[in-house]
């Protein structure tokens, strides 16, 4: 009567060891696939490796087209050509004497740092090569211990096999970039243990070693994750706390500047959440031209996290009039998520010019910066030491999602059902003239793009008025509020 309990221990110690096993196996075989890379002996499924034709339709950054670019170039992209090359001899001059002036630094930035400068721009900002000093060997062990212990391999192997996969770097099945991006996801995943991995970790890593060699790029991510200017831990690890600080921040920003747009949102049940993930998780790649997000990238890593959200608002305010006019929520997420990837509307120069003066004007109404970070966005664990996974990880068993994790789907309820009691207690959203947005579109079609000129968000609260564009672009407020309860009220102040 008594050996029964035993035995069933015993039969469940087998399968857990049996599972174990199992997801041991899988990880050694996924690992070797990459290590042997473009090897012919290695195996590769037919769907894996798309057909493709190089010939005419690979861009600059080596994305590819589905119709073929341009035989010859106009006389606008000559120019840029010569401009990009004379910014590459400042550039090289001013990091051979790093660092710079800040005023300087920051000009050249906003200008655009060269295709070919990158690399040593981005590792001078990011501190890599100091990274590298001051850990020498880790990440070989990080690596080492990744193919003993990961527990994540199979999500990363799948992530990796559809990250860029338009790219040359990435188009090919274990190419030296895939294998590379692989390597440093689960290293990393090792490295900072109570991270692990998360999905939108492999496009920030992707684009890193667009640039980068593979340790490079692995302290480059760590320095976006870890370093309080960048902040990335807190959107990737469980429950999401920094997106969610950074939705409502931006909520509050569009229900102060834009309120007009911010109520059609909310009248038609768009959530920032719905278009901003992969703006906030990502940087904006794969939802802007990749040349535009290039260029956020720069800002981003020079001045921080503060960008991100004011190119949220940079984008809402250069395409506020084409969202006024979409009627439902399908539209507008598509316009967001889609067709602005396509084609923005506006050059890279005009869009950075804007998203600067959308910064500074965020700081004079001190709302660059949201609400201080809480202790749950940075890492807790010390980083570099190897913690063993418990059972459920090892065997790659789903588990449930957490308590954090629904809280954050409870305040995306929470947060719509605000926003609505807000604009039921304000005036009509349709006869209101709070917040009206125009745009005034110049006949010349093309001098929109080289400027902003003529465009101007007008939003009644106050009698204060400061210029967002010079004396082009002017954020206007008329005192059309006289009583403190209706002020309070309106600008949920």
């Amino acid at each position: 009567m008594t050996a029964a309990p035993p035995a069933v221990h015993d039969n469940g110690e087998q399968q857990q060891h049996a599972l174990v096993k199992r997801a041991e196996d899988e990880r050694e075989d996924i690992f070797n696939r990459y290590e042997l890379g473009l090897d012919p002996n290695n195996v590769v499924d037919s769907w894996e490796n798309p057909t493709f034709e190089i010939y005419h339709i690979t861009d600059k950054y080596g994305f590819m087209h589905d119709s073929r670019l341009p035989s010859s170039r106009d006389s606008q992209e000559v120019q840029r050509t010569k401009i990009e090359l004379e910014r590459d001899k400042k550039w090289v001059k001013m990091l051979s004497h790093w660092p710079p002036p800040q005023d300087k630094l920051h000009k050249r930035v906003y200008k655009g740092i060269p295709d070919r400068m990158r690399w040593p721009a981005w590792k001078q900002l990011l501190n890599v090569d100091q990274s590298m000093a001051t850990n020498k060997g880790v990440y070989a062990r990080m690596l080492q211990l990744a193919k003993e212990h990961a527990t994540e391999t199979r999500q990363i192997d799948a992530d990796v096999n559809r990250q860029f996969r338009d790219n040359l770097a990435y188009r090919e099945r274990y190419s030296v970039k895939q294998c590379s991006l692989f390597n440093v996801l689960n290293a990393y995943s090792i490295y900072n243990s109570e991270l692990g991995y998360c999905q939108g970790m492999a496009c920030v890593a992707g684009v890193l070693l667009l640039y980068m060699q593979e340790e490079e790029a692995f302290w480059a991510l760590n320095t976006l994750i870890t370093d309080r200017k960048y902040g990335m831990h807190g959107l990737f690890i469980e429950g999401f706390p920094k997106l969610t600080r950074f939705i409502e921040h931006h909520d509050r920003i569009l229900s102060k500047i834009m309120r007009k747009l911010h109520k059609h949102f909310i009248k038609h049940n768009v959530d920032a959440l719905l278009y901003a993930i992969k703006w906030f998780f990502v940087v904006f790649v794969e939802r802007v031209p990749f040349s535009l997000s290039l260029r956020v990238w720069d800002t981003f890593l020079l001045d921080g996290d503060r960008v991100i959200l004011a190119m949220a608002v940079t984008i809402l305010y250069l395409h506020k009039d084409e969202l006024l006019r979409l009627k439902d929520m399908d539209g507008i997420i598509e316009y967001l998520q889609v067709k602005l990837h396509k084609n923005f509307g506006y050059n890279d120069d005009d869009a950075i010019q804007a998203l600067e003066r959308v910064m500074k004007k965020l700081k004079d109404l001190k709302l660059d910066v949201p609400p201080p970070a809480k202790s749950n966005e940075f890492p807790t664990r010390q980083l570099g030491v190897f913690v063993e996974a418990d059972g459920e990880k090892k065997t790659g068993r789903r588990r449930d999602y957490t308590d954090t994790e629904k809280q954050v789907l409870t305040d995306v309820i929470s947060r719509q059902e605000q926003n609505a009691i807000e604009v039921q207690s304000t005036v009509s959203y349709e006869t209101s003239e709070c917040a009206t947005v125009t745009l005034t579109v110049p006949e010349d079609t093309h001098s929109i793009r080289s400027s902003l000129a003529g465009t101007s968000v007008a939003s009644h609260g106050s009698s204060e008025t400061m210029s967002l564009e010079d004396n082009n672009v002017h954020l206007k407020t008329a005192n059309m509020l006289q009583n403190a309860p209706q002020r309070e009220m309106l600008l949920g102040t």
